[in-house]
């Protein structure tokens, strides 16, 4: 069982927790390793149906156990009426019970209603695997391959079969299931074209032109995956002072994790051919960047990038104090030509905050180039970004 991050704070918070992840990134398994007085699993249809046809049952059967502890609902967003109930026994049971509540939808919570316990319960989000919470060294060809699922990562043979399941049924069959769109054929093109898409700025018209699918619903699309946790948009760098050039307005699209985007393109199965390896490189470090961003609390505001004269920098990290640009490269080799779009980037900043440009590329050792770009290996700048340097 690995440590992970979110489930350090978890085992040694006193306070109620709302825990929201996507399918299969171990949410359960933490849980079940915290040894909660009590578990609901909402996702067995008789546990379900039990609790939904009388969500009071819960604060009956808390009310007869003879002590407190820790109480787990999993998969809350399929009964949103246990919040309510949740709600009181936080409320007249005063520190008798903590609970921790899992959901994989933050959209079915929001459109049914529900209470999401304001001021009484503290949000946590728990992604794929960070580099942070593996053994060294780092198997980069399957993370790019498999991604970053725990079961799938740290699977066998047999996880690629998994991974291919997930990618059909929960992508595909479970949004529909949960009456989250009904245009399912065009939402069935647009999973496809979002996992082509994956890492590049987001282009609405282009791509209700590939799905022949109005902008409109596009868009719709796009919410429901990122309400889900499926997808991250992220936003362009606003500039703080007035520029010469243009910084385009667009956000760049991710799905969640490199793994499924290769299942939604059936190429999971094979290693990642040279043409992939660069953008699929790129991917998992930004969303290694995301995911480190929220297990560790950073709150760094992330973005990207780009000029209309098409000066790129990967990832924006602003900090309270700086600005860290981040370019990142799949080779061994960087030459001052890579860092234009750092260069850009330092200009529009101006004085409005100290800012470090980094490369992070495929080489064993760091170097400081004559316009004082440093380039460090990938694994190392994470490193040294996350401890705050």
């Amino acid at each position: 069982m690995l440590d992970r991050l979110v489930g350090t704070r978890l085992a040694g918070s006193t306070t109620s927790v709302l825990l929201l992840g996507p399918r299969q990134v171990g949410k359960s398994t933490l849980c079940d390793r915290l040894r909660p007085l009590q578990t609901i699993d909402l996702a067995d249809e008789r546990e379900f149906l039990r609790y939904s046809k009388d969500p009071s049952t819960l604060r009956d059967e808390l009310r007869a156990l003879p002590r407190g502890g820790l109480v787990v609902v999993d998969e809350v967003q399929r009964v949103p009426a246990l919040l309510n109930v949740v709600q009181v026994m936080l409320d007249d049971l005063r520190g008798r019970f903590r609970f921790l509540l899992t959901g994989s939808s933050a959209r079915k919570l929001r459109r049914g209603g529900a209470n999401l316990l304001p001021g009484r319960v503290v949000l946590e989000v728990l992604d794929p695997l960070t580099v942070h919470e593996l053994a060294r060294p780092l198997d980069l060809q399957r993370a790019l391959q498999v991604g970053m699922l725990p079961g799938i990562f740290l699977g066998g043979d047999e996880a690629v079969d998994v991974l291919g399941t997930y990618a059909e049924i929960y992508l595909r069959e479970e949004i529909r299931a949960e009456g989250l769109t009904k245009n399912i054929g065009g939402y069935a093109r647009f999973l496809d074209v979002s996992a082509i898409v994956s890492g590049q700025w987001l282009n609405y018209s282009k791509i209700a032109s590939d799905t022949e699918v109005p902008k409109e619903t596009i868009r719709r699309f796009v919410e429901i995956l990122e309400d889900t946790l499926l997808l991250f948009r992220i936003p362009p760098f606003q500039p703080k002072q007035r520029i010469s050039r243009r910084v385009s307005q667009r956000d760049r699209l991710l799905l969640f994790d490199v793994g499924v985007r290769n299942a939604l393109l059936s190429v999971h199965r094979r290693p990642v051919s040279k043409d992939q390896f660069g953008p699929l490189f790129e991917q998992w470090y930004l969303l290694q960047a995301i995911y480190l961003n929220r297990a560790l609390r950073k709150g760094w505001t992330l973005s990207s990038y780009r000029t209309e004269a098409g000066a790129e920098v990967d990832l924006v990290i602003e900090r309270d104090d700086d600005i860290v640009g981040i370019e990142v490269k799949a080779s061994r080799q960087v030459s001052r030509s890579d860092t234009r779009g750092l260069s850009s980037l330092g200009d529009t900043i101006g004085r409005y905050k100290p800012f470090h440009p980094r490369v992070a590329y495929l080489g064993e050792t760091v170097r400081v180039l004559d316009n004082g770009v440093r380039v460090c290996p990938y694994l190392e700048l994470l490193d040294e970004i996350y401890r705050g340097g």
